[in-house]
């Protein structure tokens, strides 16, 4: 089959069928009356190793904008958790549509410390958790993308290997399309050239 990304369903169901695995970004922060907030976005990833900086790009622009985004613009900070498989479910329980004054942490069951560096909630035990002020914002089409400058990790020592974070320890969870993700238990080495 060949054809515009409409011919596939839409741009989306495309790109989001064929991106695979997608990292997820579980972003957490709080609103200007300090409610918590928590979902995932699996349209994210690295920008810049130095400064070090990451995205998000959850939908919606102006006043469409998602809580997240709009968390993050406001305070200026937000926290990004790597999903584990041990996290999985939790955090398909904070992709629900909740009102904006209800808390994800705790529909979730998840228990929510402030971070160490920046104004936003965190899940106190997550394996990998980076703490990011807000560095820039760009609308593309129905999206904003939310760039973050990581100021301050939280890695489990579990996940650790010689001081540094080792890939091999950590159980990282993939978006798929539709209700299917992946897990990175399948790994292999290539050395590269």
């Amino acid at each position: 089959m060949e054809g515009t990304p409409d011919e596939f369903g839409s741009g989306y169901r495309l790109l989001s069928s064929v991106v695979v695995p997608r990292p997820i970004a579980w972003v957490g922060s709080y609103d200007a009356d300090g409610t918590a907030n928590l979902a995932p976005y699996s349209f994210f990833n690295v920008v810049s190793a130095a400064p070090p900086v990451i995205y998000f790009a959850p939908g919606g622009t102006g006043e469409d904008r998602k809580d997240s985004a709009n968390n993050a613009i406001e305070s200026e900070a937000f926290t990004v958790h790597v999903v584990t498989r041990e996290f999985a479910e939790a955090m398909n329980a904070t992709s629900a549509a909740l009102d904006p004054d209800e808390d994800e942490f705790e529909h979730a069951g998840l228990e929510r410390v402030d971070a160490t560096n920046v104004h936003a909630p965190r899940i106190a035990d997550a394996p990998v958790v980076l703490e990011c002020e807000l560095y820039d914002t760009q609308e593309v089409g129905h999206q904003t993308l939310v760039f973050g400058e990581v100021v301050y990790a939280h890695v489990d020592d579990g996940v650790v290997t010689d001081g540094k974070p080792d890939v091999t320890k950590l159980d990282a969870v993939g978006r798929l399309a539709g209700n299917y993700y992946a897990t990175t238990d399948d790994r292999f080495r290539l050395e590269r050239p």
